[in-house]
């Protein structure tokens, strides 16, 4: 039985996954219908600029939320929070990759964005199940287990939304910017900002081969 400094401990982090699936309410919206995709792209946009103002504000010490304190990690204190860096990557796919590669009409690609929808959700679902499965552990490469059920977690949300073979390279994609920390420049390259566009592209190239 775990002892209270270890609840304490694991309630945070199952809290941050939940904050984090919760983004994926906007592209089911679309999904169901409920949202057109412009709708999509302007809630991201306005989920962007509200996340960038209270960073700054954060950073700079005029902002000093309670919500800061359980829901980020001690590394990102002076850096720009991963909250943030989630909304800049699905508002940039959110733009950039709102087609279905291969599909064109007379030359024109139709407004099906099942790339960048498929791309949200597997930031927002399979990235949370990819943590707790290596909650605690600090690795550069994360475990083969990890890896596997990140690509099957991330390829069966695409599924309703593009062929078997975009989501099965999107769910590779997806597995690889979650699992492995590249370093660029002396910073790690957070997730968030990867999973999504990484996703895209690798379902693009899916969609081309």
């Amino acid at each position: 039985m775990g002892t209270a400094h270890e609840n304490r401990l694991v309630a945070p982090e199952i809290e941050r996954r939940l904050v984090h699936a919760t983004g994926a309410a906007i592209p089911l919206g679309w999904a169901v219908g409920f949202l057109r995709w412009r709708e999509v792209q302007l809630l991201w946009t306005t989920a962007l600029l509200v996340a960038l103002a209270l960073e700054a504000g954060r950073l700079s010490g005029r902002v000093d939320l309670a919500v800061y304190d359980r829901l980020t990690r001690e590394y990102e204190a002076d850096n720009v929070a991963a909250y943030a860096l989630y909304m800049v990557s699905t508002t940039l796919v959110a733009y950039l990759f709102a087609f279905e590669p291969g599909t064109e009409v007379a030359g024109v690609l139709p407004y099906r964005p099942g790339v960048a929808a498929s791309a949200m959700l597997m930031l927002a679902l399979a990235d949370p199940v990819s943590g707790l499965l290596a909650s605690g552990e600090f690795r550069k490469v994360k475990r083969l287990r990890v890896l596997a059920a990140t690509f099957a977690v991330a390829t069966l949300v695409a599924l309703p939304f593009v062929p078997l073979l975009p989501a099965a390279f999107g769910g590779v994609a997806a597995a690889v910017a979650d699992g492995v920390k590249p370093v660029v420049a002396g910073y790690v390259l957070d997730d968030n900002l990867t999973i999504p566009p990484a996703a895209a592209v690798g379902m693009t190239v899916g969609f081309l081969l």
